[in-house]
């Protein structure tokens, strides 16, 4: 069973690596050019910053699956027995708090990200920000399947840390909660 485990953390990695990928890929690469008033301007995700920012937290976040995703199959191919030591405690702690944190921050760095391009989408009257989606619409479409990517990226990361979560309470033995303890009193489902 354990066995079936990693590789589907495996998988779920390596999805997760792809999809942070391509979200750096498509927003960082992404530029459209328009003549506007016989004066030629270049949209780049460099104009909004929180674009940038969203390739590069993608670019990090999708290297560190790429060694967790090694650790991974290190693993599952050389059929490593995880112990309760505490050695492997730390690491199963470590693990499942940087999968957390890659989750919260691939999930926030998107939602950030999104809520700064809608701006260009509809624009700011108060500030006389104009739309800009009107005049780069191949540039916003591709923002948009950027964007998209990276909130996939950032579920198929919840369901890693969940399995982070799941190994690490695995470690712990049942007896320290007495309704998992197999010599535990039947009482204990009453409560």
């Amino acid at each position: 069973m354990g066995n079936k485990v990693r590789k589907g953390e495996g998988i779920l990695r390596l999805i997760s690596m792809v999809l942070a990928t391509m979200t750096a890929l498509v927003i960082g690469l992404d530029t459209q050019t328009k003549t506007v008033f016989f004066i030629e301007k270049k949209a780049t995700a460099k104009d909004l910053q929180p674009l940038w920012i969203a390739t590069i937290v993608a670019s990090v976040l999708a290297g560190y699956q790429l060694i967790q995703l090694c650790r991974c199959l290190a693993s599952t191919w050389l059929s490593l027995s995880e112990t309760t030591c505490k050695c492997t405690l730390l690491l199963a702690w470590l693990s499942l708090l940087l999968d957390q944190g890659t989750t919260y921050l691939m999930f926030a760095n998107t939602v950030a990200a999104t809520q700064a391009s809608m701006i260009a989408v509809t624009g700011v009257q108060p500030f006389q920000w104009t739309k800009l989606c009107n005049i780069y619409t191949r540039f916003c479409f591709e923002i948009g399947g950027g964007l998209f990517c990276g909130l996939m990226a950032s579920l198929a990361m919840a369901f890693v840390a969940s399995i982070s979560a799941n190994r690490l309470f695995k470690l712990y033995p049942s007896h320290y909660h007495p309704c998992l303890s197999s010599a535990s009193k039947p009482t204990c489902n009453s409560t």
